[in-house]
């Protein structure tokens, strides 16, 4: 273990998750989540050398500040309260103020308030937690790194929406771009496999999981991402629609559902879950489609297809690709998914090399295709390292 240890946050509405990480190895030393804050079943569990503990929060406290003296109480008795150098947050959007990680002081953290706008489940829970370990740990640098921060650097004909100029100008609506931290990382880990500097390196990083984006990296920086104003657009999710046709919803108001009910319906009804009217989870649905579940089958089909799609059109912006890459949950495990987008890629000259492909999987990064193939890598994501390396920095 070295000296330069972090402790990641990512501080949710009724949850928080944490990790105590070496940001030279990535180990975590002690890791663990909070859930159902602000209920009277919240709990916090946590791991110290693979043994789990877990206990229940106090009913009617702040459940935030009371799990973050727990973490004080956990790098504590465990003498590591010298080695402890940063606090990285993960916060979901920046908007068009934050391009990269950012020490936060008072204002700062004013500025990431002021974003709850644009990201109203997330940006005010993140301010939450922030200001619990502000309190908790007041002498240490805590550090701000950002979901959109990676995406900045979209050019404006990739960024901006076919709507008037007053819209954006008034109210910030542009495509913005999530997962920056994981299309970061596995970009960066794809360079070193092609044996080159990011700033060399064209890749199209797909993040498969129950969030699911795409993002075309030119010498190292996002020139276009399929997640837009919020993390609903794109690729078709877990639960989520994914790009859709907006009339649609004026259509659902007329038939007398509410925004509410509408928001409800793309968002938590929609995706892998809606099409297959089964389950989300794409284990489950590879289970089926084997034993014949034709909603199973088409959810997957669906799936498989659209990511093809914007696999081709990211094309585009760049002069050369030099890999596919996938990660995420769905990205780095699911073999039958990974070789139907591969297939409907054909055209392209991509073949999935089924060994290879069978061997790339539970934290196993490879190549998937032929040799003759175009290349596609599994490169697994890890967006914790991405924060504790990040926040070092700035520490």
């Amino acid at each position: 273990m070295s000296d330069a240890l972090v402790l990641v946050i990512n501080s949710g509405s009724s949850s928080l998750k944490f990790a105590l990480m070496d940001a030279q190895t990535g180990d975590a030393v002690i890791s663990g989540a909070g859930e159902c804050f602000g209920r009277d079943d919240a709990r916090m569990s946590w791991k110290v050398d693979g043994e789990k503990t877990e206990k229940t929060l106090s009913a009617g406290s702040n459940h935030h500040q009371e799990a973050m003296d727990i973490i004080v109480g956990l790098i504590e008795s465990n003498q590591l309260s010298d080695k402890l150098q940063a606090v990285g947050h993960r916060v979901v959007h920046g908007g068009e103020t934050f391009s990269q990680a950012t020490l936060i002081d008072d204002a700062v953290l004013a500025q990431i308030d002021a974003l709850k706008a644009l990201a109203p489940l997330h940006n005010p829970a993140h301010v939450v937690g922030i200001k619990a370990a502000r309190k908790a740990f007041p002498s240490l640098p805590q550090v701000a790194v950002f979901d959109t921060a990676f995406h900045q650097t979209m050019p404006e004909k990739a960024y901006h929406y076919a709507i008037s100029r007053q819209l954006y100008n008034d109210y910030g609506i542009r495509r913005y771009g999530f997962h920056g931290t994981s299309h970061y990382y596995v970009s960066r880990e794809a360079a070193k496999w092609l044996n080159q500097a990011p700033e060399q390196t064209n890749v199209i990083t797909v993040h498969l999981g129950n969030g699911a984006s795409l993002c075309a990296v030119k010498e190292g920086q996002s020139v276009d991402t399929s997640m837009g104003f919020t993390p609903l657009a794109g690729l078709m999710m877990g639960t989520r629609c994914g790009d859709i046709d907006p009339s649609i919803l004026e259509f659902l108001s007329k038939k007398g559902l509410s925004m509410d009910q509408i928001h409800h319906e793309l968002i938590d009804k929609a995706g892998l879950l809606g099409v297959s009217e089964l389950t989300n989870d794409c284990r489950g649905l590879v289970e089926a489609a084997e034993q014949g579940h034709k909603g199973a089958q088409l959810a997957l089909e669906m799936f498989a297809y659209r990511v093809a799609k914007f696999i081709a059109s990211y094309m585009v912006p760049l002069s050369r690709l030099d890999a596919i890459v996938f990660t995420g949950g769905i990205g780095e495990n699911s073999l039958p998914v990974r070789e139907m987008i591969l297939k409907e890629l054909a055209i392209f000259g991509y073949q999935a090399d089924a060994d290879a492909n069978a061997a790339a999987r539970f934290g196993a990064a490879g190549q998937i295709t032929t040799q003759a193939s175009p290349l596609a890598l599994v490169i697994p994501t890890n967006e914790e390292l991405v924060i504790a390396q990040q926040a070092m920095a700035m520490a």
